[in-house]
């Protein structure tokens, strides 16, 4: 989780085949309106994020009935939108990719083709309720590379190199 460009998805996909997990862009789960809206430049409301969330909460429960693993890529700005995913479960981890507003704001400077425009980033970072501790997230600093900030959430999730948990599901 983190605002737009923290490397979410770069990341997330880094770690997904590190680990020998599946990986699943959260924007793929918007409804168009809300890429439409983002494209003119507009905000999210919370009404919109809500169907959104939900889809990528039944992403995540439905990987874990069919016995995988998942790494979703999705900005979870609000505890409102992290329990909507997380809903009380203990196997479901959150990452924040942790970064300054001036250090988001060049590499979105540097982005082409991206749907998010670099000017919704100051209301992004207004949004943002970075997670508690009661909520046992994962924090790294983005301000490092891919490979390096790969390594800081695998040691912290205590994965082994051929992506089992050495935790068990149920534990985090």
């Amino acid at each position: 989780m983190g605002v737009s460009g923290s490397g979410k998805s770069t990341i997330a996909e880094h770690l997904a085949n590190r680990i020998g997990w599946t990986f699943e862009d959260g924007d793929q789960f918007h409804p168009a309106s809300n890429i439409s809206k983002m494209h003119a430049g507009q905000p999210l409301t919370d009404d919109d994020r809500w169907p959104w969330l939900r889809a990528i909460a039944a992403e995540i429960d439905r990987v874990y009935r069919a016995g995988g693993h998942v790494v979703i890529a999705c900005s979870a700005l609000k505890r409102a939108y992290r329990d909507i995913l997380v809903h009380g479960r203990r196997d479901v981890r959150i990452v924040y990719l942790d970064g300054t507003q001036q250090l988001i704001a060049e590499r979105l400077a540097k982005r082409t083709g991206h749907f998010m425009p670099p000017d919704l980033l100051p209301s992004q970072f207004r949004t943002l309720e970075p997670p508690g501790s009661d909520e046992n997230p994962v924090t790294v600093s983005i301000d490092a590379s891919i490979e390096a900030v790969v390594d800081d959430i695998v040691h912290q999730l205590r994965l082994t190199p051929a992506g089992n948990a050495a935790i068990s599901r149920n534990r985090p």
